[in-house]
């Protein structure tokens, strides 16, 4: 069998994937990314679970999805099952950038509700990208059970998850548990966050918190 430049190009961007040095995998990355083959895809994915830099794994990502999606999503929905957290965080966050509704049996409860913060954030992004439009309420009482959960990057993430399905989310965030100080602030900011999109999370969060100190709840709420 005949070796071609390109074969021969592609084995050292493939070597170049596990470089110590991150400027090497990112142009590694980057070439398997240009010259896309199907041959890739196994790689790329297993690179994504254990590749340390940010960076990187937003190049890797890229890469993929620049692979035929027919290749590309079978492997992802398995990764998403893997037993290492940042292996299905990096696949849901791949699936959510190529975007194929095809994927949205693989954003189960389970992610959704992961212990691991960057997991569940990978989720709920994920989800509001690939939910079909009747599932949409379904998705929007799911991620309001995750109100007051985690700290501010967590909190943050789920608002403009929920807020990404529009007004869908209203009933939800009425019949959010309230009892909760905590939930009820984080609700109400993100009822905010609806109606006023430039209001910022911050300013929205700080609101809550006064509304909340004078005994007020989630907008139509009782």
């Amino acid at each position: 069998m005949t070796i071609t430049k390109r074969d021969t190009d592609a084995m050292r961007a493939l070597r170049g994937l596990g470089d110590d040095s991150s400027s090497v995998r990112l142009r590694a990355a980057l070439e398997l990314g240009t010259t896309p083959d199907p041959r890739f895809v196994e790689t790329l994915v297993e690179r994504c679970g254990i590749e340390p830099e940010l960076y990187v794994r937003e190049m890797l990502t890229w890469a993929l999805t620049r692979h035929p999606v027919s290749v590309t999503l079978p492997r992802l929905v398995q990764e998403v099952r893997s037993e290492h957290a940042q292996a299905r965080s990096q696949a849901l966050h791949t699936l959510s950038k190529i975007g194929d509704r095809r994927a949205w049996p693989a954003v189960t409860r389970s992610l959704l509700s992961d212990a691991d913060p960057e997991v569940a954030r990978s989720a709920w992004r994920a989800a509001v990208v690939l939910v079909p439009e009747s599932e949409k309420p379904a998705l929007a009482s799911a991620l309001s059970a995750h109100l007051g959960r985690g700290e501010r990057e967590t909190q943050l993430s789920l608002s403009r998850a929920l807020v990404a399905l529009g007004e869908v989310i209203v009933p939800a965030l009425r019949t959010a548990t309230v009892r909760d100080p905590r939930v009820r602030v984080h609700a109400l900011a993100t009822q905010r966050l609806l109606s006023d999109p430039d209001s910022g999370f911050e300013c929205a969060i700080e609101e809550a918190k006064r509304v909340v100190a004078l005994g007020g709840s989630v907008p139509g709420g009782e």
